[in-house]
């Protein structure tokens, strides 16, 4: 149950993220490739994305690695079009929010990523949950980048979103 004090404290979250958003296109009707595009040109570097299998319920499922050249974000290519899209802006949000992760490259990302220097990762960040003010901030913004466009008409989700006034 939700206490008065949670509730205002998701309010100041949600202005806080308003702020962040504030003078970033989102394209709409959404598109992730241009989203990307434009987080890309604001960092002034590349934004890499790509699946990975491996990532799941038992690992992160989606990855953000910030490199000296470029930002690399990884999604669970096993699920769901929608939920992979989520992932992605998840983890872009981290990038937005300028959010520190682990520096140096763990474990799991060799095991991951056996190929990767462990001396060109600079930042580390993946979800496996929500108890952290740094995910808890990116899943809200993830949620508000989607929220401010539509899907394309004709879609039963950008019907949908017509209908309950998500614009």
């Amino acid at each position: 149950m939700r206490t008065p004090g949670s509730l205002t404290a998701m309010e100041g979250l949600r202005r806080q993220c308003e702020r962040r958003l504030r003078g970033i296109r989102i394209p709409n009707p959404f598109d992730l490739d241009a989203f990307c595009g434009e987080v890309s040109r604001r960092r002034g570097r590349p934004l890499i994305r790509r699946p990975v299998p491996g990532l799941s319920a038992d690992a992160p499922c989606g990855l953000w690695i910030g490199t000296d050249r470029a930002d690399h974000v990884f999604y669970d290519p096993g699920t769901s079009p929608l939920h992979a899209e989520h992932i992605v802006l998840h983890e872009l949000a981290h990038i937005l929010c300028g959010h520190a992760g682990h520096t140096g490259a763990g474990g799991a990302l060799a095991q991951l990523f056996p190929d990767l220097d462990p001396e060109t990762v600079r930042r580390v960040l993946g979800r496996v949950s929500y108890s952290s003010a740094q995910e808890r901030e990116a899943e809200l913004m993830a949620s508000l980048i989607r929220g401010r466009s539509t899907r394309p008409p004709g879609t039963p989700l950008g019907r949908l979103t017509d209908v309950l006034g998500f614009h």
